[in-house]
């Protein structure tokens, strides 16, 4: 098997210490809700010194009663659309924000594979991001193994998270 991204690790890595920096240097602090990651964006974020400045928790969601019952999505809404949707990845960043006290909440969710889930193709991923102003959340696809794409999923969170920092 070829490693079809390379140079993933180490942009993780890169693109979470501009994270962390960025967060600083705003005086704002971010919190994690991830179901696809599970927790693979909070310790990129906490693998970057300083950390402890900006990161104010995470919440490893990967079942559905966890998303309803601490991250307060609302359950008509999976029962509707499944947990690999925009909106639920919307919903987990905000109630990520609010259940840690966070300014920004950046969430995960989507399918790994080897199989479909909730009739949504394998490297179809959503990440949410939530501050003051409101939630929303931005779709992916995603081709690789499974870890390739929860990796990918992770750098786009992180992306995501420094558009946040820079607007």
């Amino acid at each position: 098997m070829t490693d079809l991204h390379p140079n993933l690790h180490p942009n993780l890595h890169r693109i979470a210490g501009q994270a962390v920096d960025g967060a600083i240097g705003r005086g704002l602090t971010v919190a994690t809700g991830e179901s696809l990651t599970a927790g693979m964006l909070a310790a990129m974020l906490a693998d970057t010194p300083g950390a402890s400045g900006m990161l104010q928790g995470g919440v490893v969601s990967y079942q559905n009663a966890v998303k309803v019952d601490v991250l307060g999505v609302p359950r008509e809404l999976l029962d509707a659309v499944g947990s690999v949707d925009g909106q639920v990845a919307a919903a987990m960043a905000a109630g990520a924000r609010r259940l840690c006290g966070a300014d920004i909440g950046v969430s995960t969710t989507g399918v790994a594979g080897p199989e479909p889930h909730d009739g949504k193709a394998v490297g179809t991923v959503f990440i949410g991001l939530a501050t003051a102003d409101g939630s929303t959340s931005y779709s992916y696809a995603f081709e690789g193994s499974r870890p390739e794409i929860r990796a990918l999923a992770c750098a786009a969170a992180l992306e995501r998270l420094l558009e946040a920092l820079s607007s």
